[in-house]
């Protein structure tokens, strides 16, 4: 089974829908490629997105498939396993079906790895928390904590301070001597609880958290957890067809200009394929930027055909 299309986008979540539906609306035969594994899953409400506050992720997702298909564009469920650049590109997917295209978004997203604290990944989206802008609200005024795993660790418990007066940070993996006199100072000024020791696991009481345990038994009683995941952008495809990548301390992403375009032509990268701190709506933005740019690049490269016979 094969398929020619104008443009193919892999991933479908918000920057992939949106730009299939910009797409869409310009009349291009667009594909959208989903692997069904949004970044945002394990929550129950997305945050920060006017006029979507508090809409569930994945009823964000259903209305947007339900947009694009308006529009004529195709989602098909599968996985891209390959992608190879010749006159067009070739995407070869799990299914064994092979896609063509003129161009191409990679919206692939980034997968999170949680610290291997038991009771962390049974948490993850409930009380065991990342992002303050996306949940701190929610959880406001609670007794918070904050596993460190890194001294950038200090930046995050700094910020959630921003929304309970009650924050403990566990050093965990974190010297006390790796914090700097500022670390300790702003911590201090904050109100912040240092703790150190490494944390064994969390306490889970009728499923819900209500404590962390330290290896030396001590249970310290928390309501919220935030913890920093290691970020890995799946930067696979992009790696294939020659992207550009430089390092950032959240990982490796394609070197991009203000519309998403790589460093290899007809390629976009958009949404946490391309940046750490895309959120929602961001991803969205950057989605039908790539959309709106593609669909004129196509335009003036068929006129200049013309043009030039």
């Amino acid at each position: 089974m094969t398929g020619t299309y104008e443009v193919i986008v892999i991933g479908g979540g918000a920057a992939g829908l949106s730009a299939a539906l910009v797409l869409g609306r310009a009349r291009r035969r667009t594909l959208v490629i989903d692997a069904g594994e949004p970044r945002n899953a394990p929550a129950a409400h997305m945050q920060g997105y006017l006029s979507r506050d508090g809409m569930p992720p994945a009823e964000f997702l259903a209305v947007g498939r339900e947009e694009i298909a308006r529009y004529g564009v195709e989602l098909v469920r599968d996985r891209a396993v390959d992608v190879t650049r010749g006159d067009d590109f070739a995407v070869a997917l799990a299914s064994g079906r092979h896609m063509h295209a003129r161009r191409l978004v990679i919206a692939t997203g980034l997968k999170d790895e949680l610290p291997e604290v038991p009771g962390v990944a049974e948490r993850f989206g409930k009380d065991v928390l990342h992002c303050p802008y996306c949940h701190g609200w929610e959880v406001r005024d609670r007794a918070f904590g904050v596993l460190a795993t890194t001294p950038m660790s200090v930046h995050q418990a700094l910020m959630v301070s921003q929304w309970s007066k009650d924050v403990t940070f566990f050093l965990h993996e974190v010297a006390e001597s790796d914090l700097s006199d500022d670390d300790l100072r702003r911590l201090a000024a904050a109100g912040v609880k240092v703790v150190p020791g490494a944390v064994a696991e969390l306490v889970i009481v009728d499923d819900r958290l209500t404590g962390v345990r330290l290896a030396d038994g001590t249970v310290h009683g928390r309501e919220v957890l935030f913890v920093a995941p290691r970020a890995v952008p799946q930067t696979g495809l992009l790696e294939k067809l020659g992207a550009e990548l430089t390092e950032s301390p959240f990982g490796s992403y394609p070197v991009v200009d203000p519309t998403g375009l790589t460093s290899v032509p007809g390629v976009w990268a958009v949404g946490n394929a391309m940046g750490f701190s895309e959120q929602v709506v961001n991803a969205a933005a950057g989605g039908y930027r790539a959309g709106a740019f593609i669909n004129g690049e196509l335009l003036m490269s068929d006129l200049d055909t013309v043009v030039n016979g």
